[in-house]
């Protein structure tokens, strides 16, 4: 064992009990960062015009601010962008952090110094727990690769700005400087395709020993790896290898074309940051679950996601928050985001300590006919049908399909596999009876005639690399929308049928 492989194992054992003791006194830490918020937000122009310095209580504080998306915060983030300080925080961020919008195009979020240093501390964290849990640290001794946009920041008006894997790129601590990959050079190339290529050229004879990335452009990166080494597995390319750290989407649906691609079954390390903020990250092999990020500067609300399109949502704080039901999520920040709701849902798997699973996106449904199918349930469908028909799938989005020429309606999904199914009648028919099974609305309208079986349309290979660079989202943080209520992406597809 190396100096930072033991270095590192010595301060996982300091730093996981110290994690657990946080998630020990939760409500009060929250209770704690939200009068925190609110008292450094107060002379704001945004703390000023809801009258932060009345707010006393939780209470106060949801009767002073309503639940904001990007449009409701636009003015201020424009006041920012024009060198106006103390807007939303305390002076200026450093960056805008930029996003994808759908009314709103490109959504440019605040990030402040204060978020910075806590998406770094829960990312050693996420480490730290996988140390302490495994009592491993050799990855630490070799290189780590880190799959991500391009560390060149632009300008918005006065505030630098960039994607935000491409803005920690700038922050990342000493201790790990010297085993990161790839170069900066290499980082910046624009090209997503050219980046992969120029990526694995770099990596090729490596002791690469983590590697982290969005789960379908890490598969890129395999298969061109295999294509330059000419070997069977990566493996036998990087014998090292130990951890693969994602986030972004849901693994399952991955897992099994990335354990072929490796050749072993690799330990995962999965994370949950946001332009907002760190929200959670995996701290256990075996349990179910993402830790809470309780400690990071962010004072978290939640909506019962099927309220949250009503006049006026009940909010509650962690204190209130209930296992199995599906929430809406809303962060109150350190860059002054207040009542905003980030888009995603959550639902919790334990409160000792608090765990939460990431279900979907408030916006990303099918409820063409009132069924309200959400991803986890979808997800879950795709993985029992690879499941028993011993089907692999690279890629997948669904829509329904309102007016077909002949039958009833019915949900389209549209499927890449990597290894089909031997009959994919089975395949529609298993995920179909597991969407009944999760969905009671789905399930009524199935029984009552109103819907057809669900039909998988198979995709050519390559389907959603190529949807995705023509819209010019190949890469980075960007990802496939796994459901939409319409016919936009799914018609865009058809012709690769």
């Amino acid at each position: 064992m190396g100096y930072k492989a033991s270095t590192a194992k010595l301060a996982a054992n300091v730093i996981a009990p110290a994690v657990y003791r946080e998630q020990k006194n939760a409500i009060e830490i929250q209770n704690k960062i939200l009068r925190y918020l609110i008292r450094h937000a107060a002379q704001t122009d945004f703390g000023r015009q809801h009258n932060f310095s009345s707010i006393k209580t939780y209470a106060d504080f949801k009767a002073a601010v309503k639940i904001n998306d990007y449009e409701d915060l636009k003015d201020y983030i424009e006041l920012i962008a024009d060198g106006k300080e103390n807007v939303l925080w305390k002076g200026k961020p450093l960056y805008f952090c930029k996003s994808s919008g759908t009314t709103s195009g490109t959504k440019y979020i605040p990030v402040t110094d204060l978020q910075i240093k806590e998406m770094i501390r829960a990312a050693r964290n996420s480490l730290m727990l996988y140390v302490a849990e495994i009592a491993n640290a050799d990855f630490f001794d070799h290189k780590m690769i880190f799959l991500q946009g391009s560390p060149e920041l632009e300008m918005h008006g006065k505030i630098p700005c960039g994607r935000l894997s491409g803005i920690v790129a700038h922050h990342v601590p000493f201790y790990a400087i010297a085993n990161r990959m790839p170069s900066f050079e290499t980082n910046c190339i624009d090209d997503w395709e050219e980046k992969v290529d120029a990526i694995a050229r770099e990596t090729l004879n490596e002791r690469m020993s983590l590697i982290s990335g969005i789960p379908p452009w890490v598969v890129m990166y395999f298969e061109k790896l295999k294509q330059l080494s000419g070997k069977q597995f990566i493996k036998d390319v990087f014998p090292d290898f130990k951890v693969f750290a994602y986030g972004g989407v849901n693994y399952e649906p991955y897992r099994q074309q990335i354990e072929e691609l490796v050749g072993f079954k690799i330990d995962s390390v999965e994370t949950y940051p946001a332009s907002e903020g760190f929200i959670a990250y995996q701290d256990k092999q075996k349990e179910a679950g993402l830790l809470l990020n309780i400690n990071g500067g962010i004072f978290y609300e939640f909506v019962k996601a099927d309220e949250m399109f009503a006049e006026n949502p009940a909010r509650i704080s962690l204190a209130d928050v209930q296992l199995g039901v599906n929430y809406a999520l809303i962060l109150n920040t350190t860059a002054g985001l207040f009542g905003y709701s980030i888009g995603d849902t959550v639902k919790f798997v334990s409160k000792n300590p608090y765990r939460i699973l990431v279900t979907g996106r408030v916006k990303h449904f099918i409820s063409a006919f009132g069924e309200h199918v959400i991803g986890e349930e979808v997800e879950l469908a795709l993985l029992n049908a690879m499941r028993e028909t011993k089907a692999g799938v690279t890629e997948f989005t669904v829509a329904p399909q309102v007016n077909p020429k002949e039958g009833l309606p019915y949900h389209e999904w549209f499927v890449e596999f990597s290894k089909a199914p031997v009959n994919q009648k089975d395949f529609a028919e298993i995920a179909d009876r597991v969407l009944q099974q999760k969905n009671s609305y789905y399930k009524d309208l199935r029984a009552g005639n109103i819907l057809q079986q669900l039909i998988i349309t198979p995709v050519k290979p390559n389907t959603f690399i190529d949807y995705m660079k023509r819209h010019g989202k190949l890469g980075g943080q960007n990802k496939v929308p796994r459901l939409t209520n319409d016919r936009n992406i799914a018609d865009a597809l058809n012709g690769q049928v």
